[in-house]
């Protein structure tokens, strides 16, 4: 039987809004078949943060594991998506309705499938909503926006609760229109061991 596959992935394209100050995704062609050469060639420039993108801990903690120790049974796997629009921030109160939960938890929080301009008002998550998610045996957290912290936060209360309870943090992910619900999910980053972060492919195919 054929499952069904939803793409979660935000399209990477020339001016696709990055974190503002970060590195613009860019692709610059260094060699071109119509231009005499052999083959077509790119050279690619971007933040480790563009799109959808997967934290290591060392981009939070100074003493954090990176990319390299980021377990890849954490990234594939049952996941629950929820809907956690009309908030300000996400509350620990979002995940009254379960009683149990996978490993890994995507949060949909009204953000579209494309970003023209960066969203500087999207929704953050809450550090007791990542306390009782780790209570309960979660070990992956997505979020449809570009960060599980506000754009102006300093202190970065939610990304230092992932870091106390050992959470992973998967950003910018693309779920509207995806139904909430069970799925099954792969985010798979680039093989750079020693990065802070990196750009996935992130899929969910139906249970």
């Amino acid at each position: 039987m054929t499952t069904r596959i939803h793409d979660i992935t935000r399209v990477l394209s020339p001016g696709h809004p990055n974190w503002p100050g970060d590195t613009p995704y860019h692709l610059t062609q260094t060699a071109s078949i119509a231009h005499g050469s052999s083959v077509n060639v790119m050279r690619l420039e971007t933040s480790t943060h563009c799109g959808t993108h997967l934290d290591a801990p060392y981009h939070y903690q100074s003493s954090g594991a990176r990319l390299g120790g980021v377990p890849l049974e954490v990234l594939i796997g049952e996941a629950q998506v929820i809907a956690a629009t009309g908030f300000t921030e996400v509350p620990a109160t979002v995940l009254t309705p379960y009683r149990h939960l996978p490993e890994r938890i995507l949060f949909y929080t009204g953000q579209p499938a494309a970003w023209s301009i960066f969203p500087e008002d999207f929704t953050p998550l809450t550090p007791e909503l990542i306390h009782e998610l780790a209570d309960r045996g979660v070990k992956l957290v997505g979020t449809d926006g570009p960060s599980v912290d506000s754009l102006n936060s300093k202190e970065l209360p939610v990304h230092r609760a992932f870091g106390e309870r050992g959470l992973f943090i998967l950003e910018g992910v693309r779920l509207a229109g995806i139904p909430e619900g069970h799925y099954h999910l792969t985010c798979l980053p680039l093989n750079m061991p020693e990065a802070d972060a990196s750009p996935v492919r992130a899929i969910l195919g139906e249970l």
